[in-house]
């Protein structure tokens, strides 16, 4: 795996594994919208804090890491199914959470109720900070997770 600055031209790419991996977990809340899921990725993309994940060279994913007053979130962090469950998602998190803690950072983020995805960030040292019917906001003080 190899993590790259995203650049502009990475938005639409982004968007469309974004309407891909999100479509069941929304669906499932009787929220999706292709369309809609794919502006909200264009109206949000900042490629200074977007990372681009490659496997083999080849576009696997993507996740940001924005900078705010209440500590860095991890947002939009999306792999593409084939790449799922193979340990990538874990690789890149825990690089960007190496950095978080090297410069005393808290991370938050948040994640779609029922997601599988929570799975993995309560084992990086996620906690619920707090919850609506659609989303869970999670925060990992600075420090090891594990």
């Amino acid at each position: 795996m190899v993590l790259r600055p995203a650049t502009h031209a990475d938005v639409e790419p982004i968007a469309e594994l974004r309407a891909v991996v999100m479509r069941a977990d929304l669906e499932r809340l009787g929220r999706y919208d292709g369309q809609r899921v794919r502006q909200r990725l264009r109206d949000a993309f900042d490629p200074d804090c977007t990372w681009v994940l490659l496997v083999s060279g080849a576009f696997a994913g993507c996740v940001a890491f924005r900078p705010a007053e209440d500590g860095h979130w991890v947002e939009h962090f999306y792999l593409a199914p084939a790449h799922q469950n193979r340990g990538l998602g874990a690789a890149a998190l825990r690089t960007l959470l190496d950095r978080a803690d090297r410069l005393g950072l808290t991370v938050r983020l948040n994640v779609l109720q029922g997601s599988p995805a929570r799975r993995l960030y309560e084992r990086h040292g996620f906690r619920v900070e707090r919850q609506d019917p659609v989303d869970v906001f999670m925060v990992r003080p600075s420090g090891p997770s594990d």
